[in-house]
Parts: C-alpha cells; structure tokens; sequence
C-alpha cells in the first residue's frame, strides 16, 4: 500500500531531511557545470544556451522540492525515488556542457531531463493517488505539461543549426514554465487550485534558501581554488579578497532580512500555494541565476587580476550584481508589510551603474572594479542592517519617511 508514504500534513512545518541535502550535492555539481560552460562560452549565443541549461536544472530541482514536500523522505520507496533522481541528475549535470555539442549529447540531455520530470512527477501521481485524490489528479495535469513539451525537447536536440537547437529548447521551456501560471489547465481534467498546492511554507522556504547557499558556494570554490593554485602578489591577494567581500555580502543581503522574511511571510499565510509559486519557484530565478554570474565574474577575476576589467567581467559581475539586486528586491517586496520595494536596493543599484560604465569606458583594473561593486553591496547591507537592526527605521518613520 502507498498509504504512508506522504508527509503528516497535520504537522505545522515540514523539516527537510538530510536526504533532501545529500540530493542537494548533485546540484552543486551542476551548478558548477553551468558556471564552467558560461566561461567557456562567453558569446552572446554561449550566453543564452547557459541560461537555459540554467533553467532547466532549476526547473528539475525545484519541481523535485515540491515533490519532497509532499512526499516523506524518511519512508523506504520515497528514498529510493529521491536517490534515483539524484543518479538521474548526475547524468543530466555531467553531460550538461555538451548538450549543444552533439546530436548525441543532446539527446542524453533530453532523455536524461524528461525522464526527471516526468518520472517523478508520476511516482507522486501513485502515492497521492492512495490518499489524496485531488493532489493526484493536480500532478497528473503537471505531467501532461511535461510531456507536451517532450516533442520540442526531441526536436532541439536534432537540430543542425544552433539557433533552432536553441529556439526549440527555448519553446519546450516556455511550455513548462508556463504550467504553474496557467494552473496546469488541461482539458477534460481542469486546473488546479491553490488548494491543491497545500505544503509547508517553512519547507519550501528553506529548500529555496539552501539552493541559494548552492550558487555562492561555486563562488567560494573558484575563489579558493585560484587563490590557492597562483602566486600570492599583491594584486591576486586584492581579487581575492574582493571576491571573498562580494560573496559575504551577497550573502548578508539575502539572508539577514530577506530569507527570514520570506520564511516568515510563507509560514503565515493563508495562500501558501500561490505564495510558494510566486516567490520560490519563478521569483527566485533571477537571484540564483545572478549568484552564479557573479561566480564566473569572481573565475575571470581570479584568472586575469592583473589586467583591466575584460567586458565579460563588467557583465557577469556588474550586470550579475545588478539583477541579484532586482531578483532581491521583487522577492522581498512579497513579504514587506508595506508592498513596496525596498529602497536600499534600487541605491545599490544606482551606484552599479556608474562603476560599469567607468569600468567599461576608463577601463578600470579588474581588483579595481571588483572593489568598488563591493562598495555597492556595502551600502546595500548597511542600509538594511541600520533600517532593521539599528534603528534608523525608527527615525527616518518620525521624520514621515518609511524606511523598509
């Protein structure tokens, strides 16, 4: 009987297990491939096609943090599903690279990807279907998203000409993508509700946050792998200790106020299925996405320290600094009691924008560039820190200035 096999929804958060972070080693590996393919592949169409390598490893994780919610590591198929999905990711992570290579590349990809998505997804349509029917019937209509957009997947990786191998991949995307927004509507089965979307906030908001530690924590590798591999001058020291900055306060900025907010937003609400959609699965893209820019920027840094900032540094770290700053600050625009976004935010972005256009224009020294982008942060996170740790909110709300 699969009775059992899903997690007490009588329980008022779901703890993530340590299966849960040992599935998650898989994807720091992958997420490692995609920052190695974006500094092999530096071009505009390199740029693209590491986006939707992107895209589709979060799709297949996220999707997986969703199941996991549901689902109840600590039974014995449950565990034999997540570890086959991680030999499955492993696969999809190691072939990930070439999957624009070859015909034969692609379609490991493909298979490889598809099976993820469908397969698990059918393992908890069998399990719900003992004891949750409208949860089956919700993941069944997933897995009709999935497979419609399988032909594109297959028809991309047949493709000879890199722009329709790209388009047709960027279409099955589209497809997936656009699943949750429609509701997963499927005629002869209807939509899916919110309702149908009940999980743990807590859950979801710590499996999104963890991913997030994920893509900083390529960052820190690639620091301390080229620090540890080059000769200790002064200006390799500097791009060090710029990138070791910049990470901290990526960090600092995420999860100081933001994480928690979140957390406590989702635990709270009444639409936790909406919230979960809204904010960790499609609002979370350009913050993980904009994490592993800055990983690559951080690898170019390291490789070069002694030259100008090269323009795919100025792009990957600045434009990555920029759209961390964006992703943040629409995230946590959901869980601010005002609705609004917060200010210190758009100011750091303010100040990014001349440092790149100086760096691009006066060709500023690579350490050079890196420092005054940590100096954007800086503000970023002391402005945070003094509005909610120092009381400056207090004070500016005396002068009729709402500080968030």
């Amino acid at each position: 009987m699969a009775r059992g096999l899903l997690r007490d929804r009588g329980e008022e958060q779901a703890e993530v297990s340590n299966l849960e972070l040992f599935f998650d080693l898989v994807y720091v590996f992958a997420v490692t491939q995609i920052a190695l393919f974006m500094r092999e592949h530096l071009g505009l169409l390199g740029v693209i096609e590491a986006a939707l390598l992107f895209l589709a490893v979060w799709w297949a994780w996220m999707f997986t943090a969703w199941a996991t919610n549901w689902a109840d590591p600590d039974t014995v198929r449950v565990r034999m599903m997540i570890i086959a999905l991680m030999l499955a990711s492993l696969v999809l992570a190691a072939v990930l690279p070439r999957a624009f290579d070859s015909t034969d590349h692609a379609l490991v990809f493909v298979a490889t990807y598809c099976s993820i998505q469908i397969g698990r997804s059918l393992f908890v349509v069998w399990i719900m279907a003992q004891e949750r029917p409208g949860g089956a019937r919700n993941m069944l209509r997933a897995v009709v998203w999935f497979a419609a957009a399988v032909p594109l997947w297959l028809a991309g990786a047949f493709a000879t000409y890199p722009l329709w191998h790209v388009a047709l991949w960027t279409g099955a995307l589209a497809i997936e993508y656009a699943g949750p927004i429609a509701f997963f509507q499927v005629p002869g089965l209807g939509k899916s509700g919110t309702d149908d979307w009940e999980i743990s906030g807590s859950h979801m908001a710590e499996r999104a946050s963890q991913f997030v530690l994920i893509a900083m924590g390529e960052g820190i590798v690639v620091t301390g792998a080229a620090f540890a591999g080059a000769p200790p001058t002064l200006t390799s020291t500097c791009a060090f200790v710029a990138s070791f900055v910049g990470s901290v306060l990526m960090w600092w900025i995420y999860f100081d106020v933001g994480a928690e907010r979140g957390a406590e937003q989702i635990a709270h609400t009444d639409e936790v299925g909406r919230v979960a959609r809204n904010t960790y699965t499609y609002l979370h893209i350009p913050i993980v996405a904009s994490v592993v820019a800055t990983a690559v920027a951080d690898a170019l840094l390291m490789a070069a320290p002694d030259s100008v900032a090269s323009p795919a540094l100025i792009i990957a770290g600045g434009g990555g600094l920029v759209g961390f700053l964006l992703g943040l600050a629409l995230f946590k625009r959901f869980s601010s009691p005002h609705g609004n976004l917060p200010l210190s935010h758009g100011i750091g972005q303010l100040l990014l924008i001349p440092v790149i256009i100086a760096a691009w224009l006066a060709h500023l020294s690579a350490p050079m560039f890196a420092v005054l982008c940590d100096g954007a942060l800086f503000v970023v996170a002391l402005w945070e820190w003094g509005s909610f740790h120092g009381g400056w909110r207090e004070r500016f709300a005396r002068l009729g200035v709402p500080i968030k």
